[in-house]
């Protein structure tokens, strides 16, 4: 049996809680497909839904899965018949799981541990593992386990995170993987390459892996450094691809963060971790996962630089953008009122994320129902597919009338998403825990459809805009 290949290519933030404004642990992907359309829904997973027995229609990959799961949100695809594909969510304990950001490994350890053609994968991990974990840690204690007696059929990064913790965990081989817990006060930006540097294996606070990991670095003598072991090094890729599709947006987002510092876009040498200079938003995140290279010569919308610069390198915001998640877990507010599943769809350029406070009971129907094979205003999904189809060939243009409508439409969200969230912590504590739920529905629903409106009247303006630049265009005459 040949592997199904895993097409999708994301870029992941991830923040700890003291380099962010509020306290709150971040974790936040673009989820890119491989091509430019791959409808996505939001949904609220009831226990009473989760499958006892986890049987992939991607792969084949199965297992029987443990009892009383919890609640959860998730983002599959709108149609699950080649897998379900539900990448992102925050759980009833406020565990958030980011799965998956696609790595590859170096072929030395594929031929000494290659991938299982029906192990588990990017399609099941959230299914089976955000819904029975109680803190990040377990989060990749679970998921270890099940790389470990399964194997897993691609390489990957999958970031998980609680009110105190963030961790990012990534495979290599088959049966192998390691996690670090990120620093407090740093962040990471993580393209799809190995990101995870020295283990310090002296240190189970910050490092969880493989239990054979270092024996068998050195059983098949693949550690190429005289000290230490870098994770990176020993088991990830560097090729001349990596340098013009990932390490350049590891640049930018640094550049974002830490505008102090001058790096090469195409060094291998930048850090896994840094502090920030400036302490993290979520407005902050949701700009770096929709950020071409602004500013420079290397944006491929800019009027700098040469037709070669201004498409040299891969950027972050672009047209397989499907979705955008920021999973935030906020510090002093009670267990009921802490987590937020931020989410935009569509391409991240023109758009901003929605805030859903996540211990919700469902989701509004333009989120929860998207027509895989047709496209549709009624979907918030193809709406700003729509959006950005328009959208883009006026930036190509240098439009300035419609960059500035998408620019306000962008403002409007953001503040929308803001005022909405500040509204609900001034008002939650008078609702019962056991209304909360019901109540957040609510409170989610009411942005939604703020921000639904204003996606709608940028269209209507797009389009209106559009119709006076059609090519087969005529002056009309004095009695016309």
């Amino acid at each position: 049996m040949i592997a199904k290949l895993n097409q999708s290519s994301c870029t992941a933030v991830l923040v700890g809680k003291k380099a962010t404004v509020d306290g709150s642990t971040l974790i936040a992907r673009n989820e890119d497909a491989a091509g430019g359309i791959n409808p996505k829904r939001f949904i609220v997973m009831q226990p009473a839904d989760q499958p006892q027995e986890f049987v992939s229609t991607f792969n084949g990959f199965h297992t029987k899965l443990p009892d009383n799961p919890l609640r959860y949100t998730a983002t599959p695809v709108a149609d699950t018949s080649d897998g379900e594909w539900g990448e992102s969510g925050i759980n009833t304990d406020n565990v958030a799981m980011s799965s998956t950001e696609t790595e590859f490994t170096n072929t030395t350890m594929l031929g000494l541990d290659p991938l299982v053609p029906d192990g588990i994968g990017e399609e099941a991990m959230l299914t089976c593992v955000l819904p029975y974990v109680h803190t990040a840690r377990e989060g990749v204690q679970r998921l270890g386990a099940l790389v470990t007696k399964y194997g897993t059929c691609e390489s990957n990064g999958i970031a998980f995170s609680d009110s105190d913790e963030v961790w990012y965990f990534e495979t290599v081989g088959g049966h192998h993987w390691a996690a670090q817990r990120i620093p407090d006060d740093t962040y990471v930006i993580a393209p799809n390459q190995t990101g995870i540097q020295e283990i310090d294996f002296n240190d189970p606070d910050h490092y969880m892996y493989s239990a054979d990991l270092k024996e068998f670095a050195e059983k098949y003598h693949l550690n190429p450094a005289k000290d230490g072991f870098n994770f990176r090094d020993i088991f990830g890729e560097d090729t001349l691809a990596d340098h013009y599709y990932n390490t350049p947006r590891v640049w930018y987002g640094q550049k974002m963060l830490n505008p102090e510092l001058n790096q090469d876009p195409e060094s291998r040498d930048m850090p896994f971790t840094r502090v920030p200079s400036h302490l993290i938003s979520v407005k902050d995140v949701a700009l770096i996962l929709s950020s071409h290279y602004q500013a420079t010569e290397f944006d491929p919308y800019g009027q700098t630089g040469t037709p070669e610069s201004r498409l040299r390198y891969r950027p972050i915001g672009m047209n397989r953008n499907q979705e955008m998640h920021i999973l935030q877990i906020r510090p002093n507010f009670p267990k009921e009122h802490t987590a937020i599943h931020w989410l935009a769809e569509g391409v991240n350029i023109f758009n901003t994320p929605v805030p859903f406070f996540a211990n919700c009971d469902d989701t509004p129907q333009n989120f929860q129902f998207t027509p895989n094979d047709k496209a549709s205003t009624d979907s918030f999904y193809w709406l700003n597919k729509i959006i950005a189809m328009i959208g883009d060939g006026f930036f190509a243009q240098h439009d300035e009338d419609a960059m500035v409508a998408v620019s306000e439409s962008r403002k409007f969200g953001f503040a929308a998403g803001i005022a909405a969230v500040a509204a609900a912590d001034a008002a939650y504590a008078k609702v019962t825990p056991e209304d909360l739920p019901a109540w957040h529905t609510a409170q989610n629903a009411q942005v939604a459809a703020k921000i639904t409106a204003n996606l709608e009247d940028l269209l209507h303006t797009l389009v209106a805009m559009r119709a006076e630049k059609m090519v087969p265009t005529f002056e009309k005459g004095g009695e016309l």
